[in-house]
C-alpha cells in the first residue's frame, strides 16, 4: 500500500469526519519532566538560534515564510542525473546544510547524511516512519518528527542524538519550523480526530500546546512579526502568537493539508480541499479566493509575486491579484500529491508527480512561462517529495519504490567534472531449468560517480534491449525471463550511466534442458534425478 505523507491509516480516517464549527480554544502550556516526554539532553542552549542564512535550502520551502524561492541560478541543469542514493522511500522533503550535506528521512526510520557526490556521511535510525522533512538551526542542530510521537535534535556533523521530545501523544508529519528565538514549531495528529500545534524549547520541553478540531497534516510558517500561521482538518487556519495563544483563525469549506505561504506584503495564501486558494490579510479577513486551485501543496511565491500551486494534473500560476496566468497540464496520467515546488533565481520550477497512482515517479523542470523545460521518470512506484536546490544549482528530489532491496531515492540532477563508465554488472540467478518456466535474475552495476544505471539485457534466445528504468548504483534488482526452447543460452549484460558510458560485458550461462512440448518429459526429469541411471542409459545406447 502506497504510504504518503498526507495519506495513511490517519488519512483515511480522517476522510470520514464531518466538519463543523468548533468552540474556541484556549493554549495549554506544558512543562516536559518525565522520562517518557524528554529524554538524552546533553546540553541546555540559551542563546537564539535563527535559521542559517549561509545554507542554500535549511527547511522545508526553503525559509520560514514557505516561498520556496532559491537565491541560486539552475539555468545550466539539464535531465541528466548525476547520482541517485538508494534508501528506504523518500516521501517528505531534503535540505541543504553550510557544507553542501543534504539531509533527509525515509519510511525505513532512518534520518540520512549524504555528501554531494552521493555518499552518505551518517545515517541515525529511529523507531518510526519518517515523512516530515528536517529543518536545520544555526547552530547545526537538525530537527525531524516523526510517527513515533517525537521530535528528535540531531547534531547535524555526526548525527548523534541531542534530545528527543514527546508529541503529547500525536504522530508528527508536519515539518518542523524554527522561530527567531529558536523554537520549535509543529503541528500533530493523535486521537479520534484530535491536533495540536505545538512548540518546543531549544532543550527540548514543551513550551507550549494549542488543541485544534482535527488533525494537523499542515506545517507552520511564520511572519515578520512572529506570527504563526498553520492549517488543519478542522477546515481552519490558525494564526498564533508566539506566546501560544489564539490572535485569529480564519474558516475554509474543507479540509487543509496544504502548508502556507507569504508574501513580503503579509499576505497569506492556502489551499483548502474545498478546491480554492485563498488570499488573507494579515488581520485574518479574506483578500481574495480562487475556485480550481486549492490543494495540499504549498503555495510557492516567485521574486515577482506570481503564486506557483499544482491541482491534481496541473501546475497553475496565478497573478497576486488572484487572476490565473498560466496553466501547465502535467497529463492525464500524471498527477502531483505533496511535492511542493522548488524555484530557482532564474524562475525554473521544479516538482514532482506520480504516474497512474502508484505506476512509477517524475520530476518536472518548467519554464516561467509554463512551457516544460524537461522531466524525467525517477522511480517505478511514485514522486510525492519536494525538491530543494543546492548553491551550484544541483536539484535534489526523494521518490519512493516498492523496489527489491531498495524502497525509494534521492535523486541529484547537476554539474558534473568528470565521468567514468560502470563496472561490469553482477549476474545472480538459476544456471539449470526448465522451458517455459519464468526465472528471475538479480542484476545490479556500481557506477563509481554514484550515477544511476540502465541495463541492457541479451537474453541469448533473441530477446533483448535496455531497461526502461534507472537503477541506483549497487541496486541489485530482478529481471524475468523465460525460454521457450531447450539449449544452451548465454545471459549478456552491460551497464550504461546518463552520459552515455558503458561497462563491459557481463556474462551467465544457462542451460534449459526441460521442455513439456517433449511426451517423454517425465523421463528427462528422472534421468535429472538419479544421474546414475542416465549414465547406464548413455552406455546402453553406444
Amino acid at each position: 500500500m502506497k504510504i504518503s505523507k498526507k495519506i495513511g491509516i490517519i488519512f483515511i480516517l480522517s476522510l470520514l469526519m464531518f466538519i463543523q464549527e468548533i468552540p474556541s480554544v484556549t493554549f495549554t502550556t506544558i512543562a516536559v519532566k518525565s522520562d517518557e516526554e524528554l529524554s538524552n539532553i546533553n546540553s541546555t542552549i540559551s542563546s537564539p538560534i535563527k535559521l542559517p542564512l549561509n545554507s542554500s535550502w535549511p527547511m522545508k520551502c526553503h525559509d520560514i515564510r514557505h516561498t520556496s524561492q532559491s537565491p541560486y541560478s539552475t539555468s545550466h541543469i539539464t535531465d541528466l542525473e548525476k547520482w541517485r542514493f538508494g534508501c528506504g522511500g523518500v516521501d517528505g522533503g531534503s535540505i541543504i546544510g553550510y557544507d553542501g550535506i543534504i539531509y533527509f528521512g525515509d519510511r525505513e526510520r532512518d534520518v540520512y547524511a549524504i555528501y554531494p557526490n552521493g555518499t552518505m556521511k551518517w545515517k541515525y535510525h529511529i523507531e518510526g516512519w519518517i515523512t516530515s522533512t528536517p529543518a536545520l538551526a544555526e547552530d547545526g542542530t537538525l530537527y525531524i518528527g516523526c510517527w513515533d510521537k517525537k521530535l528528535y535534535a540531531l547534531n547535524s556533523s555526526n548525527g548523534d542524538l541531542k534530545w528527543k521530545c514527546g508529541s503529547h501523544g500525536g504522530i508528527i508529519v508536519s515539518d518542523p519550523c524554527i522561530g527567531d528565538d529558536g523554537t520549535i514549531y509543529f503541528g500533530t495528529t493523535r486521537g479520534q480526530n484530535e491536533g495540536e500545534i505545538i512548540a518546543v524549547n531549544l532543550n527540548g520541553t514543551l513550551k507550549w500546546i494549542y488543541p485544534t478540531g482535527d488533525y494537523i497534516y499542515s506545517d507552520p510558517a511564520i511572519g515578520d512579526d512572529g506570527t504563526i500561521y498553520i492549517g488543519s482538518d478542522d477546515s481552519y487556519l490558525y494564526a498564533m502568537n508566539p506566546n501560544g495563544t489564539l490572535k485569529w483563525r480564519f474558516k475554509t469549506g474543507s479540509y487543509i493539508k496544504a502548508p502556507p505561504s507569504i508574501a513580503e506584503d503579509g499576505t497569506i495564501y492556502i489551499g483548502s480541499y474545498d478546491s480554492y486558494l485563498y488570499a488573507i490579510n494579515p488581520n485574518g479577513t479574506l483578500k481574495w479566493k480562487l475556485d480550481d486551485a486549492g490543494t495540499s501543496c504549498n503555495p510557492a511565491i516567485g521574486k515577482d509575486g506570481t503564486i506557483y500551486i499544482s491541482r491534481h494534473t496541473k501546475f497553475i500560476a496565478i497573478n497576486p491579484n488572484g487572476t490565473k496566468k498560466w496553466t501547465f497540464p502535467l497529463g492525464e496520467d500524471r498527477h502531483i500529491d505533496d511535492s511542493s515546488c522548488a524555484i530557482s533565481v532564474d524562475g525554473t520550477i521544479y516538482v514532482g508527480a506520480s504516474i497512474s497512482g502508484v505506476h512509477g515517479g517524475v520530476i518536472f523542470a518548467i519554464n516561467p512561462d509554463g512551457t516544460e523545460k524537461w522531466s524525467k521518470t525517477i522511480a517505478r512506484e511514485w514522486c510525492e517529495s519536494s525538491p530543494c536546490i543546492a548553491e551550484d544549482g544541483t536539484v535534489y528530489i526523494g521518490s519512493s519504490t516498492y523496489g527489491y532491496h531498495f524502497g525509494g531515492y534521492l535523486s541529484a540532477f547537476g554539474p558534473i567534472e568528470s565521468n567514468s563508465p560502470p563496472e561490469t554488472p553482477m549476474i545472480n540467478g538459476e544456471t539449470n531449468g526448465k522451458v517455459t518456466e519464468e526465472y528471475w535474475y538479480e542484476i545490479g552495476a556500481v557506477d563509481p560517480d554514484m550515477n544511476p544505471v540502465s541495463f541492457y539485457i541479451d537474453w541469448g534466445d533473441g530477446d533483448e534491449g535496455w531497461t526502461e528504468l534507472e537503477r541506483a548504483s549497487g541496486e541489485l534488482s530482478l529481471f524475468g525471463h523465460q525460454w521457450w526452447s531447450r539449449g544452451n543460452y548465454t545471459i549478456r549484460v552491460k551497464a550504461k550511466d546518463p552520459y552515455g558510458e558503458e561497462s563491459d560485458w557481463a556474462y551467465l550461462e544457462v542451460t534449459m534442458p526441460h521442455s513439456y512440448n517433449n511426451p517423454f518429459w517425465w523421463l528427462d526429469g528422472l534421468l535429472d534425478r538419479f544421474p546414475l541411471l542416465q549414465r547406464l542409459l548413455e552406455v546402453l545406447i553406444r
